[in-house]
């Protein structure tokens, strides 16, 4: 009997296995790795192409990471609510191509850059090259704000519809997706990196748009069989609500008092019903005043959420220069860290991060949501604590009496230009790139230099325990707390500010770029995660009130929390 009943089992697992790999969950999670992919070989490479373009300089490269902070802080609003008000099908096709195509005929225009701008230089007095330029960031920006849609429609509205009511399948799949983000993020520029090195620009920007091409393919081809599999998706609540208005309106019409058969052959005039009037068409003043309602109440929708005081806690946490960035990469570099020591820690990162979004459904599922993301910002801002105290460990080069913007004030007063001293520079997420003045030092740690830096890496590395978890924390409150009508909407104004807190960060390092100055950016980095951290507590004092310190499984709590986010609306 156990022969038979083995074989009945394979074909069980086989089918499970299949069932799984062509579920929407699945064919979700390879269609975001395909794009978060492309997105990181896309971000890290464009910063590169700007600086070898234009003469090693990092004019170009701060100007695109100006433009695109700019552009989806003035623009996460409009765009939300462009995602809102479509179906959701058009808007993840349409931003998915937008984005594919912008990268690819960018990539196309560097290749010809890089292979002709000698002669692009001479031509016009080098006003063609500048405006390829201009042409270029144009078309990137372009590209990042689809791919701000994309992330918008398909992280942010169909995981929760895939997922259903099913809460704690909605914490795993975000865990998953962020997994996702994690190796890409560190492994899409390795890849390309090594393309480049051993190959060259041009074969870096043809390697990119050949990749842009064929994953715009397969991504379109996985949408449409998501769509198909969750039938849920093509119900959506914003086109419900136009359809409702409109059977209302049918139903007055019908009611409306009909004249009698009798007056039409008698042809009375005075029971004759009158056309109704066709609406005027909106004036250009107030098509060009569209825009900016539409982001003026996004905003203020925002700030009416329950969950409002959250996303703010979590834009706060991107004022910080505590991250595997160009910022603390630079400041490792002046400290005499090599670069294999810091690839070697931003897998350490990576790792750390990963264990994050374990250790968010593990708490989720014991303490609760809101309670999750209290842990975790403890949790966080205990491992900040190291990189306080490295501040103040020998080795540092922390010295107050050294003007942080003795560096900018000497630009400007000399007269000739200062001589170019070695910088650092790795592009940032957003594609923007910040050095620090790197002082001429020789190879290799210092021993004084051991301890603080090994503090302070300890701390950030630790941290994104933590961090991720309280990131994830906050996405699904967003999730399951903006109705659907909004969810577009109120995640591009989250964007929006994060990226606004970001854009300040960069600018606080163009302020003091000195590296004696770069203990006193950790410690305002340190008290703005605190500040993060102390908006999420008193929304989870609001939501959950005396049951704030009272961990328990989550299906028991769940209701609670409902009725906590709606009694704070």
């Amino acid at each position: 009997m156990a022969g038979p009943r083995q074989q009945d089992r394979r074909p069980g697992c086989c089918g499970s296995v299949a069932s799984y790999l062509t579920s929407a969950k699945f064919l979700l999670y390879v269609g975001h790795f395909l794009s978060t992919w492309g997105d990181r070989m896309w971000h890290f490479a464009v910063s590169v192409f700007l600086v070898e373009l234009y003469g090693n300089s990092l004019l170009l490269t701060a100007v695109y990471g100006l433009v695109v902070a700019g552009s989806v802080l003035v623009l996460g609003a409009i765009i939300g609510d462009w995602v809102d008000k479509n179906a959701r099908l058009k808007v993840a096709q349409t931003s998915l191509v937008v984005q594919n195509v912008s990268v690819i005929l960018c990539g196309i225009i560097l290749m010809m850059v890089f292979l002709h701008k000698d002669e692009l230089l001479t031509m016009y007095h080098g006003w063609v090259l500048t405006s390829c330029y201009i042409l270029i960031i144009t078309i990137a920006n372009i590209a990042n704000l689809a791919s701000t849609a994309t992330a918008i429609t398909i992280q942010r509205d169909w995981i929760v519809v895939v997922a259903g009511e099913d809460r704690s399948r909605l914490a795993d799949m975000n865990a998953t997706v962020r997994r996702i983000d994690q190796l890409t993020n560190i492994l899409a520029p390795m890849a390309v990196g090594q393309i480049m090195t051993f190959g060259s620009a041009v074969i870096g920007c043809g390697f990119i748009s050949g990749w842009n091409l064929v994953s715009m393919c397969v991504e379109y081809f996985l949408l449409w069989k998501v769509y198909q599999k969750t039938p849920a998706l093509a119900v959506k609540a914003t086109l419900k609500a136009e359809e409702a208005e409109l059977k209302q309106l049918n139903v007055h019409k019908e009611a409306e008092p009909k004249p009698p058969e009798s007056a039409h052959l008698m042809g009375d005039r005075e029971l004759a019903v009158p056309a109704p009037e066709p609406e005027p068409e909106p004036g250009c003043a107030e098509q060009l005043a569209e825009p900016l309602r539409t982001f003026r109440d996004g905003w203020v929708s925002y700030a009416r959420q329950p969950v409002f005081l959250a996303g703010l806690g979590l834009a706060f946490l991107y004022m910080t220069v505590l991250g595997f960035d160009c910022i603390t990469t630079g400041y490792a570099y002046t400290q005499g860290l090599s670069g294999s020591v810091l690839s070697l820690l931003m897998g350490a990162s990576a790792v750390t991060g990963i264990l994050g979004t374990v250790a968010f459904t593990g708490l989720r599922r014991r303490c609760g949501l809101v309670r999750t993301g209290l842990i975790s910002g403890a949790a966080q801002l205990s491992c900040l604590v190291l990189c306080v105290v490295s501040v103040f460990m020998p080795g540092s080069p922390l010295d107050l009496s050294v003007s942080p913007f003795q560096d900018i004030r000497s630009r400007f007063i000399q007269a000739e230009p200062l001589p170019a001293a070695p910088t650092t520079a790795r592009p940032a997420a957003n594609g923007s790139v910040t050095t620090l003045a790197a002082p001429a030092l020789e190879p290799g740690l210092s021993a004084e230099s051991v301890l603080s830096v090994s503090l302070l890496f300890a701390g950030v590395i630790a941290a994104r325990v933590g961090l991720w978890s309280f990131d994830l924390t906050v996405t699904q409150l967003l999730q399951e707390n903006v109705v659907e009508s909004e969810r577009g909407i109120i995640n591009g104004v989250q964007n929006s500010m994060n990226y606004l807190l970001d854009l300040l960060h960069f600018i606080m390092v163009i302020l003091a770029p000195n590296p004696e100055a770069f203990g006193l950016l950790v410690l305002i980095s340190v008290s703005f995660v605190a500040m993060g951290h102390i908006m999420y507590f008193r929304f989870a004092q609001k939501t959950l009130g005396s049951q704030l310190f009272a961990c328990g499984p989550v299906e028991k709590e769940a209701p609670d929390e409902s009725q906590a986010s709606t009694s704070v609306v």
